[in-house]
């Protein structure tokens, strides 16, 4: 089985502003990387950090169209590591909106791969709302929605519910 997804949802904005929600780090910081934010710009060749710990390689930037870039993979304990790649599209509608579809494929085929697979899907579905809030209505869906963002509760109490 190949371990793949496929995501999408339509922004109410012109494709240029939301391409540039990705690739511009304080727009990124300020809907999706919200805690510890984005290192730089998305541009083709470099790596950036998310979170201050996720290293992104930004392998194709094509200007108001498509990202493509890599990323680790989570692995487990004694697990060689591997990154899986993400393609990133923005169509421009005839509405004046713009659909964009979130491609990530190339986890290994075992428990592990098929689990971060699962997470990834769910991240980069509530990246699009998140997005969509931000863009449309000013508003940062993220902020405090992470237990770890909360006064008073660290990292270790979050539970797994994958």
């Amino acid at each position: 089985m190949t371990l793949e997804f496929r995501v999408n949802g339509r922004i109410a904005k012109p494709v240029a502003e939301v391409f540039d929600a990705v690739v511009n780090p304080d727009k990124l910081s300020g809907y999706f990387t919200t805690i510890g934010g984005a290192s730089g710009p998305m541009v083709e060749g470099a790596t950036v950090t998310w979170w201050n710990m996720a290293p992104v390689l930004v392998d194709t930037v094509e200007q108001n169209a498509r990202i493509v870039f890599r990323w680790d993979a989570m692995v487990e304990e004694g697990e060689d590591p591997y990154r899986t790649r993400v393609e990133m599209r923005f169509q421009p509608l005839d509405d004046g909106g713009t659909m964009v579809t979130i491609a990530e494929s190339g986890w290994r085929e075992n428990d592990r791969g098929q689990k971060s697979s699962y997470m990834n899907c769910e991240g980069w579905s509530q990246m699009l709302a998140c997005m969509k809030a931000y863009l449309e209505y000013g508003i940062n869906l993220r902020q405090g929605y992470y237990p770890s963002e909360l006064k008073g509760v660290v990292a270790s109490e979050q539970q797994d519910f994958v």
